[in-house]
């Protein structure tokens, strides 16, 4: 992969997050992929963090969805390479502070393997 076509996947992503379409979030990760976030570790301690496997992404997103239905992320800014993209975006909630975050989304033959999520 490119690192314009590593972007264009990082571009759906936040389309399809910012839309809450839940089946077009999924359909950019692998079947086995991973997922890493500060906030899991704090709402699902049982998984220190990591998930693993688009059931269990289904199953977080969904969560996040009917729990913040005003969720939204604002990018900032997109850097790429040919293996992964680092996405620096505001996470917006009604009536919570806004949340600087850092994420990579690391990429194999079109489809994202694994994310990392970053904040304070």
């Amino acid at each position: 992969m490119t690192s314009e076509q590593n972007k264009q996947i990082a571009t759906q992503w936040f389309a399809a997050f910012n839309s809450h379409h839940l089946e077009n979030l999924l359909s950019i990760y692998d079947d086995n992929a991973m997922h890493y976030s500060p906030k899991l570790k704090v709402r699902r301690p049982e998984t220190n963090g990591l998930i693993k496997g688009k059931a269990a992404l289904r199953n977080w997103w969904q969560d996040a969805f009917e729990r913040l239905p005003g969720l939204h992320y604002e990018v900032k800014k997109l850097t790429a390479d040919s293996e992964q993209v680092f996405m620096e975006y505001t996470r917006m909630v009604p009536g919570e502070e806004d949340l600087d975050v850092g994420e990579v989304l690391q990429i194999k033959d079109g489809r994202i393997v694994f994310s990392r999520v970053y904040h304070g």
